[in-house]
């Protein structure tokens, strides 16, 4: 499984997805759909566009990874989690059909998720991809519209290392005359989908250049500043959807902005888990996301700044030590995923770039050392992986 062993698990082609859905009578086809790919953000926008088709009334599909607590966090329709029931049924079901072809977990996970959706009759599903775009399994739906949020560094071992390169996957996901929604202007990376735009007679949107939404202050439950680029993206989107024949009005889109997390059980997004401390989680584990997430921790008001934190292997982390704050004392720890990187070999390094701190083991005892050394006008950030921050949600809720 990519999610816990990384590139190994990597199909690198759509052919089991396509042989799959095609054994299962292309459940794909049965549903209208919005696909969101992007670096940052992708889950965000896709909950929040969830959030305001099920605000509608409508039947509402969302397909997501990775998981925090529970596998079927992945799958839901208008935010209840496929039932056990159902995830035994397919397997059941499909047992030969999945020991012949052989798929990656993540293709069998795509698979039954369309079946689901298709099974159930949903409206409309909001399908967000799991790594690139080109190449994803999620790839083979035509939706209603591509939504791409950005571009950065991440997964650059199997997506390019230059922004261009990782475009190019990303830009995989525009298909002929469908409209597409570009969430933020890249000067490295506008010319590769206005290209594959317009090869595909696709129009083409760049949401941070609409000026209906320059400096607007859109409410939203999401907290954090970096959540106003992935609502502009949403709302772009949104005015696609409505000149091309959706009646979504701007009140229910506003209420359902306002409660995404209560909608589609969005969690690990700047989660606030408590004011005295404060304590905060966050999923963002890329250069642009742990830019972002140090940006809003740099406008909180605290003491002292504990930082729980660890990584997976591959993580090229000398590019992140910039971003993160040399004041803080680190709790460095390993996520309990076979590719999670060794906290003694991360406090090593973070030692070596002028950081302090201490080696911690597992998510949980790195928690509770900083919660035991935290004073009530001190910070605690849980973050560095979306992994250290689902083993601490896992902790804290059993």
């Amino acid at each position: 499984m990519f999610q816990r062993i990384g590139a190994a698990a990597y199909k690198n082609d759509l052919n089991n997805t396509i042989e799959l859905c095609k054994s299962l009578g292309n459940p794909e086809t049965k549903f209208k759909s919005i696909h969101v790919a992007g670096t940052n953000g992708k889950g965000s926008t896709s909950h929040a566009l969830a959030s305001i088709f099920q605000e509608h009334g409508y039947k509402t599909g969302l397909y997501t990874s990775p998981h925090l607590i529970d596998f079927r966090e992945r799958i839901r329709i208008n935010g209840e989690m496929i039932p056990e029931l159902d995830v035994i049924e397919f397997v059941i079901k499909n047992k030969e059909l999945i020991e012949r072809i052989q798929p990656s977990f993540f293709e069998a996970t795509v698979a039954m998720a369309f079946q689901y959706f298709s099974d159930q009759n949903v409206d409309i599903a909001i399908i967000e991809t799991g790594l690139g775009g080109r190449l994803d399994s999620t790839n083979v739906i035509s939706p209603e519209v591509s939504i791409i949020t950005n571009i950065s560094f991440d997964h650059t071992d199997l997506l390019g290392n230059t922004l261009e390169a990782i475009a190019n996957e990303k830009a995989g996901i525009i298909k002929p005359g469908v409209p597409v929604v570009i969430g933020e202007s890249q000067p490295e990376t506008m010319n590769v989908f206005i290209n594959r735009a317009m090869e595909c007679k696709s129009e083409i949107f760049f949401a941070d250049s609409n000026p209906s939404y320059f400096n607007t202050k859109i409410e939203t439950d999401l907290i954090g500043e970096f959540q106003q680029k992935n609502m502009v993206t949403v709302l772009q989107a949104t005015d696609v959807l409505i000149s091309n024949g959706y009646k979504l009005s701007k009140f229910k889109i506003a209420k359902a902005l306002s409660q995404v997390k209560n909608n589609t059980g969005l969690r690990g997004r700047w989660e606030i888990l408590s004011e005295h401390p404060f304590i905060v989680a966050d999923t963002g584990h890329n250069e642009a996301g742990i830019e972002m997430s140090m940006k809003e921790l740099s406008q909180i008001k605290f003491d002292q700044l504990h930082m729980v934190f660890g990584v997976v292997k591959e993580k090229i982390t000398s590019k992140l030590w910039k971003f993160l704050p040399k004041d803080a004392h680190f709790y460095f720890c390993t996520p309990s995923i076979p590719r999670g990187r060794d906290d003694n070999d991360l406090f090593a390094e973070a030692i070596e770039n002028g950081f302090k701190g201490e080696a911690c083991g597992n998510v949980k005892d790195a928690f509770l050392k900083a919660k035991s050394n935290a004073k009530n006008e001190d910070a605690i950030f849980v973050g560095g992986s979306t992994f250290v921050v689902a083993d601490l949600l896992l902790f804290i809720e059993n």
